[in-house]
């Protein structure tokens, strides 16, 4: 009787675990957080060009900020890419 109780409490824990990976899976996809970032790259570049007194520091800091964009819109087809054809082939 004690292991099944032992056995639910480790079912539980892994439920309760799942749900986190779940949740953080969910934050590092979603659209807010790439919209965050883009906005948090933005204003470290613009401060960044301002304190060097590069002139039109806000229109420069625009392009480092879109290339982050891009490139956090192209991971996840890499991502598949490289899930289909390198890692499937290791697991063979």
């Amino acid at each position: 009787m004690a292991d099944l109780k032992k056995l639910e409490k480790d079912i539980e824990k892994i439920k309760e675990r799942n749900k986190r990976v779940e949740a953080d899976k969910a934050w590092e996809t979603s659209f807010l957080r790439r919209v965050l970032l883009v906005m948090f790259t933005y204003l470290a570049v613009w401060l960044y060009l301002q304190a060097i007194h590069l002139p039109n520091a806000w229109l420069n800091a625009i392009v480092p900020s879109v290339g982050f964009m891009l490139s956090t819109l192209t991971l996840p087809f890499f991502k598949k890419a490289w899930l289909k054809y390198v890692y499937n082939k290791r697991a063979d």
